[in-house]
């Protein structure tokens, strides 16, 4: 009796080990962030900094020859960036602190060309200083953006520049507390003013900055600092400035290949599955169209829709946000920009006022050795150290959420423990109505955050299908919400004979104004297309009426209409379709130029009539993978076509990456005709595209 008292002992003994084995925690599977890297993706949504030279000479890139002296804000103020950032919710700000030009907005030791030579506080003011202790005051972090490209410098292309270079790294990094992200552009080498010398130096970006030597010296002066960009940095560009990263998107990155040069920009998106690195990726975009402020751009900030759904593909889609916002000529963050951004925090803080899963039952078909420690209860928990596990070998299963009563919901996040690596590879979303299960989503990644915008469905139970994983999945978070309803700004457009429609959602009514005002339910109501060729600024709003809830106000200012326009001489192309260049539509183009009628290429056009005007615009073409975009231009007006003033000549910085509609000023003149003039273009193709030509009156 005794022999098998103690055999059944021991066969529980066994039982107890195997079961301990069982329910050991997951083992960590591929790549894994750092702390730091945990940290930083934490933070989601941070503020970009971009004030310096090319605010005060309206451009997006300086050459490299302007004078300090222009550096004068009138009322500058960093707590008011620090109280805007704040109040959206964000986390930190990057500040610019030296872009391409090489002015320096710190008085560097290194150069003369700094806020030491502005008129700015009687050249003794130290702006990364100020913001520094704004940051602290309000409890944000600090990151700094040092161009790595100096279009000043004489020795920039040679070994003495990176001696300068990393000495101005020491002093950021030392004088100002810590940083949690440097930021190196991408942007390096072409041409520009090089101490006098005006021409065009081109280096290996990923060989010319010693860029193992360079990080070295990063960390072991600030062990905190993320690094971020060029070289074997810890975070990675998104692949474009739109703000929007991959629905499929990894945090895993095939970086010995990025640095052997065998990774195309465009991958950044999605990052690589089998990437045997962890580089999360970072979402960066404009509040406006340009980096820098321009006062032209002061009624073109992104709409409110468009706010709305680069915060959904870029946080909801595993990266984190990096929004900039222009500093204008006050040294303020512009009011019309800080309108926009608290609009947005409203919309998302109401999307997610009150999760709906916490209630509700949930059970798994799988959990890890049956242990509760690693059971579906823990994603609802908000506990972000606990999470929901699956065997080792388990890569398919199912969680349900049973809700106490039919429940509206629109929204949907998940989280997975990436302290333990990213491996889902596909899910899908199912709700219950009636008694009958349902697919509403088919879906990819997860990693640190994913987030879905659904139509909105009752359903008395919700359940998620891991369909696909790299090894057994450990899923920290799932909430569900019911987010109100979002009515989109309508569309409005002007063609070139002064036709205005303006487009809605189906079932929307249209309010608008055409002086400016503001529109309610009791402005014009529209009903059909109308003429207006008069200039004007055309507001609009669309108003969901079973609801009652309106739409942001959607603005769009036009000056007298093309309906005079004509194109009269083209220096090649097909002149039947030449006239897309004035059709008033951003979505048609129109090419010229070719191997055989190579850049430089021209267009004239007579606008029918004798106009002051104060500039142009180019908008390069939005349609297709090959834009054939236009870099480097002049731009002519005459009176009477026979005589010729060059009025603007340049570049259109940046415009590879950020091929937006284009503004070039110039002091008021009288013209009727006009010629623009494509000197280069993007890449070593000789044909180039026009989507629209327009002037600034």
């Amino acid at each position: 009796m005794k022999k098998i008292f103690l055999s059944l002992c021991l066969l529980g003994v066994i039982s107890n080990v195997s079961s301990q084995e069982l329910a050991n925690a997951p083992k960590p599977f591929g790549p894994l962030p750092t702390q730091k890297q945990i940290d930083w993706q934490e933070m989601e949504f941070y503020a970009f900094i971009h004030f310096s030279l090319n605010t005060f000479t309206n451009k997006e890139w300086g050459y490299g020859d302007e004078s300090p002296e222009l550096f004068n804000p009138s009322q500058l103020d960093v707590r008011q960036w620090a109280r805007v950032v704040k109040e959206a919710g964000m986390k930190g700000i990057i500040l610019v602190a030296k872009h391409h030009d090489g002015f320096c907005l710190w008085p560097s030791a290194y150069t003369e060309r700094s806020v030491k030579n502005s008129p700015w506080e009687n050249g003794k003011g130290d702006l990364v200083k100020e913001l520094a202790a704004a940051c602290k005051e309000y409890d944000l972090k600090l990151g700094l953006y040092l161009s790595p490209w100096d279009r000043n410098h004489p020795q920039y292309g040679k070994p003495e520049y990176i001696t300068y270079f990393r000495n101005q790294l020491k002093e950021l990094l030392t004088n100002y507390g810590d940083v949690f992200e440097m930021w190196f552009d991408g942007a390096n080498g072409g041409d520009g003013y090089y101490g006098g010398a005006n021409e065009t130096r081109k280096i290996n970006s990923l060989t010319y900055y010693n860029w193992d030597e360079t990080y070295k010296m990063i960390y072991d002066i600030a062990p905190k600092t993320l690094v971020w960009g060029v070289g074997p940095s810890e975070a990675r560009w998104i692949g474009n400035e739109e703000g929007r990263a991959g629905k499929t998107n990894w945090s895993l990155l095939r970086q010995k290949d990025e640095l052997a040069g065998k990774v195309h920009y465009s991958e950044f998106m999605s990052g690589h599955e089998d990437g045997e690195k962890w580089v999360p990726g970072e979402a960066d975009v404009s509040i406006r169209p340009g980096w820098f402020y321009h006062a032209v751009e002061d009624d073109k900030v992104r709409s409110l829709d468009e706010m709305v759904d680069i915060y959904y593909e870029s946080i909801g889609r595993n990266a984190t946000l990096l929004l900039n916002l222009p500093v204008d000529r006050r040294g303020l963050v512009h009011e019309n920009d800080e309108s926009r951004l608290k609009e947005l925090v409203a919309t998302i803080k109401a999307d997610f006022k009150t999760e709906l899963l916490a209630g509700s039952k949930v059970q798994a078909s799988n959990t890890r050795g049956t242990d509760s420690n690693f059971g579906p209860q823990n994603v609802i928990d908000g506990n972000k150290n606990t999470y929901w596990a699956t065997d080792d070998k388990v890569k398919q299963a199912s969680i349900e959420f049973t809700f106490k009563k039919p429940t509206a919901i629109n929204r949907l996040l998940l989280q997975e423990y990436i302290k333990l690596g990213q491996r889902v590879k596909a899910f899908s979303v199912e709700v219950n109505v009636n008694g009958q299960w349902k697919t509403i989503a088919n879906e990819t990644t997860i990693g640190y955050k994913r987030i879905l915008r659904l139509d909105r469905v009752t359903t008395s139970a919700l359940r998620i299908n891991i369909l696909d994983a790299k090894a057994g999945f450990v899923i920290n978070t799932i909430e569900a919400y019911n987010a109100p309803t979002f009515v989109k700004e309508p569309q409005i457009l002007r063609d070139k004979n002064g036709l205005v429609t303006i487009k809605s959602e189906d079932g929307n009514t249209v309010y608008y104004t055409l002086d400016g005002k503001m529109p309610s339910e009791k402005s014009t109501l529209y009903k059909t297309p109308f003429t207006y060729n008069k200039a004007a600024t055309i507001k609009a709003i669309s108003r969901n009426t079973k609801e009652k809830i309106n739409s942001a106000v959607k603005t769009a200012k036009y000056g007298v209409s093309k309906e005079k326009w004509k194109v009269i001489s083209v220096s090649s192309g097909d002149t039947k379709t030449v006239e897309k260049i004035i059709d008033g539509d951003a979505n048609t183009d129109w090419g010229f130029g070719n191997d055989e009628n190579k850049l430089p290429q021209s267009v004239i056009i007579d606008m029918g009539q004798l106009m002051e005007i104060k500039g142009f615009t180019y908008i390069p073409q939005q349609v297709g993978n090959n834009l054939n975009l236009i870099s480097n231009y002049e731009f002519y007006t005459s009176e009477d076509n026979i005589t010729w003033t060059k009025q603007s000549e340049g570049e259109f910085s940046n415009i590879k990456h950020n091929p937006i509609e284009q503004f070039k000023s110039f002091a008021a003149v009288k013209a009727r005709f006009l010629r623009f003039v494509a000197t280069a273009g993007i890449g070593k193709g000789q044909s180039v595209s026009i989507a629209e030509i327009s002037i600034i009156e």
